[in-house]
């Protein structure tokens, strides 16, 4: 699918720059999510038939994040899911983490007092990994000015120096490609890129972690046959990444399918050529350099007046405005953005 077939999709979308908070839902997510609620609603809903549309998002992730479905676990948010892999640190682990990491990927550690936690500029961070370090933890994107992680050195230090990953691509997926085989763990949350409600997520774990996490949240769901573990014992756990799963919110999950669906229906890799080239338009406008992010993150003058952005939905982050690009914005978004900046 072209992105401009795409762009029909999202119908009340002009202006909106500020997917890097909650991104739009695609019309044929809507409309799924307003067909389960009819019959929700007229009495027709059956449990057990919702099991299709988690699957169904399960394989979709795994196409995403280029992983066997087996490694593909399902949580409501990030934090939860980070929590789930830091049971995976051993007492006394040195931890490498950016600074300003956002922080449902550093609290569940920081809540750890017997992990030694570190803070270095995410730049130096490859670099830094050789330093003895047990853990490296970090986003793939960052959330408060967009900078994108070199995934790819990371990977490499980690492997070569014994050190189990742990990498948050809430802010990337959807746009930004990503191989999630060459870390222990990805956790992402879906409601930003991925186009889908809040109270969706995913956790890929190698299947060599997988013995090491405790399932705290083992429910019946987690369990190998979920509608043969809803009574009594023993502990029957799927053997594959599912006996990490949440109990999934239903309708969620509905409309999650159709998003996802439609972005790999255009492409990752063409999203992404689309996302950077309208905020380097937007950079260029500004007399910037490029950059390889679909973040745009701005110092505004103290005296700069809000009102000149009205009808243009954006944000402010770590005290600067941040506007993210993604399928549904167009040249006449950051024409708009950049007239308002400009004044």
């Amino acid at each position: 699918m072209r992105i401009a077939d795409a762009h029909h999709q999202f119908p009340g979308a002009p202006g909106y720059l500020n997917t890097a908070a909650i991104g739009l839902p695609p019309q044929r997510a809507v409309d799924a999510l307003q067909k389960a609620i009819a019959e929700w609603q007229g009495g027709k809903a059956e449990a057990p038939a919702y099991d299709e549309d988690v699957a169904a998002a399960r394989q979709l992730f795994a196409q995403l994040a280029g992983v066997p479905v087996g490694w593909v676990a399902i949580g409501s948010q990030v934090s939860a899911l980070v929590a789930l892999a830091v049971t995976a640190i051993p007492s006394g682990s040195r931890v490498l983490v950016p600074d300003d990491e956002f922080s449902s990927v550093i609290f569940p550690l920081l809540v750890r007092p017997d992990l030694e936690v570190t803070f270095v500029p995410l730049e130096t961070l490859p670099a830094a990994i050789g330093q003895d370090f047990d853990v490296v933890a970090l986003s793939l994107v960052q959330s408060a000015d967009g900078r994108v992680a070199d995934l790819a050195e990371i990977a490499t230090a980690a492997a070569d120096h014994g050190a189990l990953t742990i990498v948050d691509v809430t802010q990337g997926a959807g746009w930004l490609p990503f191989d999630a085989t060459r870390f222990d763990v990805v956790i992402a949350g879906t409601y930003k890129w991925l186009l889908s409600p809040r109270g969706t997520a995913f956790m890929t774990v190698r299947p060599e972690l997988q013995a090491r996490i405790q399932p705290l949240y083992a429910g019946w769901y987690a369990g190998e046959d979920p509608w043969d573990s809803i009574y009594g014992p023993p502990l029957r756990l799927a053997t594959n990444a599912r006996r990490f799963d949440l109990s999934p919110g239903w309708l969620n999950w509905v409309a999650l399918v159709p998003a996802l669906e439609l972005l790999l229906d255009v492409g990752v890799a063409t999203i992404r050529r689309h996302n950077v080239g309208l905020a380097n338009s937007l950079r260029e406008q500004l007399g910037l350099g490029p950059s390889t992010s679909a973040i745009v993150s701005l110092d505004l003058e103290p005296s700069f007046d809000d009102t000149r952005l009205a009808g243009l939905h954006t944000a402010y982050r770590a005290g600067r405005l941040r506007a993210g690009f993604h399928l549904y914005n167009t040249e006449e978004d950051v024409d708009r953005l950049a007239a308002a900046l400009k004044g």
